[in-house]
């Protein structure tokens, strides 16, 4: 799909931010769709979804309106990306905005070509399901991974997991046994964050395999280098 082609729903309560985030986009192709409040673009998403959503997450009298609108988006659907873009730098909002399915969190000092590679690298990824035919399914015992549909099951039932989560978990499932370290993971998910932020995605991403499994235990933490998938039929002897 061509730039030009996608369409991203930018959420900023301060015109000023809102008209100049708009045309920076504009400028390298992409349709934008601008809301000042989260009533008026969850209205519009119930109608028809965009490609991307940029959220801030303070949205006039709603302290915390765009983790809200997070929430809702994320009811629609699981595969949509979802990027924060806000004034609140710390790592506790961070974190929030990650545990509720964003796959990305920037601050609005980031610079306007660094948010520009960074809203690249979320649609690389929605075209990344373009794989050699052999990675394209996985079967691991339990685990399913289909990476056109962009579907995960465990034991036949579906696990919902975001973009970045999706990308992560099908990096440590192509090679069971192997570590992966926070470098690599990052390189799968085509997106640059820090250690506490991938902590945060595979804790999630292990928490909705245990609320159908209670048992789970396939994601283990190599302390200090990384994550490996190690279920019961790739166990070493």
């Amino acid at each position: 799909m061509s730039q030009d082609a996608y369409r991203i729903a930018l959420v900023e309560d301060e015109p000023a931010l809102l008209a100049n985030y708009r045309a920076a986009l504009q400028k390298i192709g992409y349709q934008v769709e601008g809301f000042r409040d989260r009533s008026s673009a969850w209205e519009r998403f119930q109608v028809q979804l965009p490609d991307m959503a940029i959220i801030d997450v303070g949205l006039g009298r709603e302290v915390e309106g765009g983790f809200e609108l997070c929430r809702q988006l994320r009811s629609r659907s699981q595969t949509l990306p979802i990027l924060f873009l806000t004034a609140r730098d710390s790592e506790f909002d961070q974190i929030s905005g990650l545990r509720l399915g964003a796959d990305d969190y920037l601050t609005k000092d980031t610079s306007l070509p660094h948010l520009m590679a960074r809203v690249s690298a979320l649609f690389r990824r929605v075209e990344a399901q373009k794989l050699p035919q052999q990675q394209n399914r996985l079967q691991h015992g339990s685990l399913s991974v289909d990476a056109e549909r962009f579907e995960v099951h465990w034991q036949g039932q579906l696990v919902e997991l975001t973009l970045t989560e999706f990308w992560m978990l099908h990096a440590l499932t192509l090679r069971p046994g192997h570590l992966k370290n926070r470098q690599q993971l990052m390189d799968a998910a085509n997106t640059v964050m820090d250690e506490a932020s991938i902590t945060s995605h595979i804790k999630r991403i292990r928490r909705k395999f245990q609320q159908l499994d209670p048992d789970f235990d396939a994601i283990q933490t190599v302390y200090g280098m990384g994550y490996r998938w190690q279920d019961s039929q790739h166990s070493a002897s």
